[in-house]
């Protein structure tokens, strides 16, 4: 049974930074693409980064980019999210899918909350 567990959310103030985690099982990470999203309240959800299966393919969300860095460990089957300078703007349930060809959908992992407040 494949299992994403995503972790390291949490309050934080603007400016602040954290670091969130997606720790898989059941599946052998270094196979799947793996991806960020995140979906804010009354908002769809929206891709936030993804890291290729070899960790050689980056991309980011605009509203990100130069602030977020996406990582993975393939050895510890862990997908990571670095944020920095938090807004509030990027208070959002974030969530982590791992996605590769042939599967119908992808799996998704039940979310960790980020909320910027001061």
């Amino acid at each position: 049974q494949v299992q994403l567990v995503e972790s390291g959310g949490g309050l934080v103030q603007p400016g602040g930074s954290l670091r969130l985690s997606c720790a898989a099982a059941g599946l052998t990470s270094s196979s799947y693409v793996m991806s960020w999203y995140r979906q804010a309240p009354g908002k769809e959800r929206e891709l936030v980064a993804a890291i290729s299966s070899a960790g050689g393919s980056i991309s980011y969300a605009d509203s990100v980019k130069g602030r977020c860095t996406i990582s993975r460990d393939n050895g510890k089957n862990t997908v990571y999210l670095q944020m920095n300078s938090l807004k509030f703007e990027d208070t959002a349930a974030y969530y982590c899918n791992a996605w590769r060809g042939g599967l119908p959908r992808p799996y998704w992992g039940q979310g960790t909350q980020v909320t910027v407040s001061s």
